[in-house]
């Protein structure tokens, strides 16, 4: 079977089985017996690293007997997600994890959830500080990082840059593009010549990236930055189609398996990704503490990104996941 369409079919079984949990489990749970009911809000299951994220989330809160998680998915839509947030609270659950999939719209929903209960921001920041804790990584330092990558790798000559952004109104997309221009301001002969808006996913990459591709056909491109590893990869497949192997791809994520980011690294696809850490399991211990009444010192707690490339992706291929 060729490798998309057995990438495509564990896709789907993964989504399967978050999906059976998700219906599932709270309703043979008899939640009254619970000490912790845990509500996780997830803003969308296209993404291979946002289905790995609830993997972490579902692991870890397994080791804890008396937690009880019950996880939504808003498939990328700010109004579901709003009444995923509301039926969590019918719910009656004791605390609020939520990626939001657009900041200013679920700012709202958030801030009134934070005056009932403990929330716990994952990933995406939103537009106050009426939530209890904010866990994720620099998304500004990335897009810095990822700068720095591409002014060494130009040099004094410069070059030309596409940018594949993600979800417009979500923290992540803001961040890492604006570090990614403020590392390249004081260089006048970098351009970036075309921003590509891809919502975080793979095909509408590839497709958009193509037809740029087709339409510009004499245009030199040096770098294709990509907010996530899953566009990086749609890029390249457009730039393999098109016949142009001038360029190369920047990502992040830096997922393990076959199409995840190290191993596109390995294989010569990207040339660097960054390791974005999911928060699942930093998440769950700290929903814990909070329930038990332990207090925090500070309102977020910043993951480190690490940097792969050829030089060292071959220990992170194996680590544990």
């Amino acid at each position: 079977m060729h490798k998309i369409h057995i990438y495509r079919i564990s896709l789907m079984l993964a989504i399967f089985v978050l999906i059976f949990y998700m219906t599932w489990r709270p309703i043979v749970a008899d939640i009254e017996e619970i000490p912790y009911l845990i509500g996780m809000s997830q803003c969308n299951l296209g993404e291979p690293w946002r289905i790995k994220m609830n993997e972490d989330l579902i692991a870890r809160a397994q080791e804890y007997p008396e937690i009880r998680l019950v996880l939504t998915d808003a498939a990328q839509d700010n109004q579901k997600q709003i009444e995923d947030v509301k039926w969590l609270m019918d719910l009656g659950i004791d605390l609020l994890i939520i990626s939001p999939n657009e900041s200013e719209p679920l700012t709202p929903i958030i801030s009134e959830a934070y005056q009932k209960i403990p929330v716990i921001v994952l990933d995406r920041k939103v537009n106050s500080d009426d939530y209890t804790l904010f866990i994720g990584a620099d998304n500004r330092v990335i897009g810095m990082r990822a700068g720095e990558y591409v002014k060494n790798l130009l040099g004094p000559a410069g070059g030309h840059v596409v940018e594949i952004m993600g979800l417009p109104g979500s923290k992540p997309t803001v961040e890492r593009s604006e570090g990614f221009r403020d590392s390249l301001s004081d260089r006048d002969n970098i351009r970036i010549v075309e921003e590509i808006t891809a919502n975080w996913l793979r095909d509408p990459a590839e497709d958009s990236f193509f037809a740029y591709l087709q339409t510009h056909k004499s245009e030199k491109i040096d770098v294709v930055y990509s907010h996530n590893d899953p566009m990086a990869l749609g890029a390249y497949r457009a730039a393999q189609k098109a016949h142009r192997t001038d360029m190369v791809f920047i990502g992040i994520d830096g997922l393990i398996g076959e199409e995840g980011g190290i191993n596109l690294v390995k294989e010569g696809v990207l040339d660097i990704t960054f390791i974005y850490p999911t928060g699942g399991a930093e998440a769950i211990e700290c929903a814990l503490q909070l329930l038990r009444r332990q207090t925090f010192s500070q309102k977020e707690i910043i993951l480190d990104n690490i940097r792969i490339d050829k030089n060292n992706c071959d220990p992170y291929l194996h680590r544990e996941t």
